[in-house]
């Protein structure tokens, strides 16, 4: 590093560090543009590097720099999370490095059946949404506990309110899955504490998934007590908020779902 500003590399060694798991799209991009916008270095996670990847690098790099952040870094790393020996080498590929905040946002989310499904379909969901959070965050948690934020290291990982008892058809593989995340969140809560805070986010809609109709919609809203769906951009706030400024709480999962579970 010979030449570089002195005052620049210590600037970036006390700045912040977030992993961002499916940060390309959707809710993990708008959660890596929440962070950089408030001072953190941002690594996204994406299933490969892309046009897609590279524009949402992109797009975090110009949030940072528009809130005043003009040295964050912005780093995009590749894993498919439906290959466990991917997800170790993401792992792996933190060690030496810190890092203070990991946001599991990457899911799979598709329609089948019961009568349809095989092994194999099932097992899928369970590696990317259960099994891929539960051994990154193993991987990372020494980097983790050594985190000197304020209110330390912090994992806050996406599930699902439909999981707790508003299930809809067609979806067993996901909703198993997620029902298992929901559980790890309070199983590394109680085993990573007091050095690192593990949260979850369970959202009703807050991004409509592609092919979605506007008949589904219409009942989907005229079920939420808010009367609208909720938005990436709030769903990226509340797991700034979880991180970085709830202190004295963990194991929680926050429904985040504009009153949806209130309503049958």
């Amino acid at each position: 590093m010979s030449g570089a500003d002195p005052e620049r590399v210590a600037r970036s060694e006390r700045r912040p560090r977030t992993l961002v798991t499916g940060a390309a799209v959707r809710v993990g991009l708008a959660t890596a543009i929440e962070f950089a916008s408030r001072g953190h270095d941002v690594v996204l996670a994406v299933r490969t590097v892309d046009g897609r990847a590279e524009a949402a690098a992109d797009a975090v790099r110009a949030s940072a720099k528009a809130a005043g952040h003009t040295d964050a870094r912005v780093e995009v790393r590749t894993a498919d999370l439906d290959d466990t020996n991917a997800v170790a080498a993401l792992g792996a590929s933190f060690r030496g490095e810190r890092l203070d905040v990991v946001v599991h946002c990457a899911a799979r989310y598709d329609a089948r059946s019961v009568g349809e499904l095989d092994s194999e379909y099932v097992l899928s969901h369970f590696r990317v949404n259960a099994l891929a959070p539960l051994m990154l965050t193993q991987s990372l948690r020494e980097a983790l506990a050594k985190s000197t934020l304020p209110a330390g290291g912090a994992v806050v990982c996406f599930t699902d309110m439909h999981v707790e008892g508003r299930l809809y058809r067609e979806h067993a593989a996901y909703f198993a899955s997620k029902g298992a995340l929901t559980t790890i969140v309070s199983a590394l809560a109680l085993e990573l504490a007091p050095q690192i805070r593990v949260n979850g986010i369970a959202p009703g809609v807050v991004a409509w998934p592609e092919g979605c109709d506007a008949e589904f919609q219409a009942r989907y809203i005229a079920r939420t007590p808010l009367a609208r769906a909720g938005t990436a951009q709030e769903a990226a706030k509340c797991a700034a908020w979880l991180a970085l400024e709830a202190s004295f709480v963990t194991g929680e999962v926050i429904r985040l779902d504009g009153g949806r579970w209130l309503t049958t």
